[in-house]
């Protein structure tokens, strides 16, 4: 009898560590279903700042863009943006036709412009490309700020002599500016030649040294500067470039 109330205690002893196994395997099983679960959401979508956006497909984006050209037809960013996604997948025909709509709505639309001189490059037609590029350049040759937006659209388009010859056209009609001495500093950074950016941005910060950005790209790039007391006054207040 005592030998049965031994082994009693004994099963009734072990069946708390069996619960607490069988819990612990159904714990882990779980945790495991929960990151496999997020690993395979986290490819599906992209964190911005504190929300996470699900990222969309080429398809999807075309499908929204021309939803959105059903309402209100003469929009030039949609026409752009879709002209972009056919220029990607070497629609030379389709993405042409869509910058073309772009420029149409709205005829200094840089970033359609450059993208127009992109895509004939890349779809074997350079003599073209040229031929466009002297256009747009033109149209923008008596103006610093339309030159230096043109600049910034060739440089998206990482037409770096078509940039850097728009970028000195608008040099030579505001040769004081300090911001597009600033824009040149950063065209240069992104092409890591520092050296000629820490020249561009030191002329910047000469012609307007309230620019605390400029000051911290010449402190990473080694140059020691000093910026006025009362900065941040001005900080924030967009450069006016006399046209």
């Amino acid at each position: 009898m005592a030998s049965k109330v031994k082994g009693r205690k004994k099963s009734e002893m072990k069946r708390p560590f069996f619960w607490l196994d069988l819990f612990g395997v159904f714990s882990f099983a779980f945790l495991l279903l929960c990151t496999t679960l997020l690993v395979s959401c986290d490819n599906n979508t992209q964190t911005t700042g504190m929300n996470t956006v699900k990222q969309t497909s080429p398809k999807e984006r075309k499908a929204q863009l021309l939803k959105s050209l059903d309402r209100k037809f003469e929009n030039p960013d949609a026409h752009f943006e879709l002209g972009q996604l056919y220029h990607a997948e070497r629609e030379w025909s389709q993405a042409e036709w869509r910058y073309n709509r772009a420029l149409g709505f709205d005829p200094v639309h840089r970033p359609a412009q450059a993208a127009m001189v992109k895509l004939f490059i890349d779809s074997g037609d350079p003599s073209k490309s040229r031929t466009y590029a002297d256009i747009y350049m033109n149209q923008a040759f008596s103006s610093p700020t339309q030159s230096l937006e043109l600049a910034l659209a060739f440089q998206n388009e990482r037409l770096d002599d078509y940039a850097m010859a728009c970028f000195q056209q608008a040099l030579n009609l505001a040769p004081n500016s300090p911001e597009i001495h600033k824009k040149i500093g950063y065209y240069y950074l992104s092409r890591n030649d520092k050296e000629r950016a820490k020249e561009y941005f030191t002329r910047s910060f000469q012609l307007n040294p309230r620019q605390p950005e400029v000051a911290g790209e010449l402190g990473r790039l080694g140059v020691e500067v000093r910026i006025p007391s009362n900065a941040g006054q001005n900080a924030n207040k967009p450069e006016k470039i006399n046209n």
